[in-house]
């Protein structure tokens, strides 16, 4: 039988207690973000040599992310493009990286800019020099730090994410006032972070079965993937640890990015996905404070509605006037 979360109208998934927000969670975020911007750098866009593609032009791009560290990316553009296009940037799921340029294609071949961040410690060309970052026992990046918010590791790939945006709006090829966040479960709750950091440089925001959103609750409710890390750790190597880690994790926590998001959004949730709760997805959808929509997909799973989420991602985008103009 497969995994089903509470209903998301029923009234325990909209009447959940939420986590509690850091009470210096703004001072905490305009520091990270004040001490990366200060480390300097511009990005470095270089064109990948004999690239098989034909209708797009793709460039290798290094940008300067948490402590100045450099930070991998592709650019795609079509090669017809003259003048500066509305731009998607994508961020990973959870344990990947950008992997080939050939694996990104559906925006570019839309018309798109589209910028996609490699994971540092994820991907293969992205390090993060702090490998252990104080605690962490069981396999993973969920617990690299967790009783610590200043050396978590999603201090660091948030920092990244939010530079990204950074270096895209000093890019030539990109519309300034046209940059859309986008990703699916760690690069969901990605996409929302920077929607709630960098809300004033950003246009839309396309997060798709967010992770990182209702923390504890994924921990509780989680059969599948990343939230059962929290729930190894805490059961074998600290049990009494629970409200310190679940305190760290709230300043990563998908729920207060979204109070802070002024961008329009446009949410996914598989309504029966073990890896990222329905529920806990809800939570930030509720929370957002910008133009929401959600779109459902009642027999989805952890993949959401699959191929039929970039449709839905450009129709979407076409009504919200941030869609390339056809020559």
């Amino acid at each position: 039988m497969p995994y089903t979360d509470l209903p998301l109208d029923h009234p325990a998934a909209r009447t959940a207690e939420l986590p509690a927000e850091p009470a210096d969670f703004d001072a905490f975020w305009n520091e990270t973000l004040r001490t990366a911007r200060g480390a300097g750098g511009d990005p470095e866009v270089r064109p990948v040599p004999d690239s098989p593609l034909i209708t797009l032009d793709t460039y290798d791009v290094r940008f300067p992310g948490w402590a100045g560290q450099p930070v991998a990316a592709w650019l795609a553009v079509p090669s017809e493009a003259e003048d500066p296009l509305p731009t998607v940037i994508t961020y990973i799921g959870y344990s990947g990286g950008r992997g080939a340029a050939t694996d990104h294609l559906l925006y570019a071949s839309a018309g798109y800019a589209h910028l996609v961040v490699d994971s540092r410690g994820q991907g293969h060309d992205t390090p993060d020099p702090h490998p252990d970052s104080g605690t962490h026992w069981v396999h993973g990046y969920m617990t690299r730090g967790a009783e610590d918010p200043h050396s978590h590791y999603y201090r660091r790939l948030v920092t990244d994410c939010v530079r990204a945006v950074d270096a895209a709006r000093a890019m030539p090829h990109v519309d300034r006032d046209r940059i859309v966040v986008q990703g699916a479960s760690q690069g969901g709750g990605l996409a929302l972070a920077v929607a709630g950091l960098a809300g004033d440089h950003i246009a839309g925001a396309l997060p798709d079965v967010p992770f990182l959103c209702h923390i504890r609750r994924g921990a509780e409710t989680a059969t599948e993937g990343p939230y059962t890390e929290i729930v190894d750790y805490l059961r074998h190597q600290a049990p009494y640890a629970a409200d310190r880690v679940f305190a760290t994790l709230a300043y990563f926590d998908g729920v207060h990015f979204a109070r802070r998001a002024t961008a329009p959004a446009l949410f996914s949730a598989g309504l029966m996905d073990p890896v990222c709760p329905p529920s806990t997805v809800l939570a930030a959808f509720r929370n957002y404070a910008g133009e929401k929509d959600l779109k459902e997909w009642p027999f989805g799973d952890h993949a959401g509605g699959g191929s039929a989420t970039a449709v839905e991602h450009l129709r979407w985008l076409r009504r919200r006037g941030l869609a390339p103009v056809r020559r």
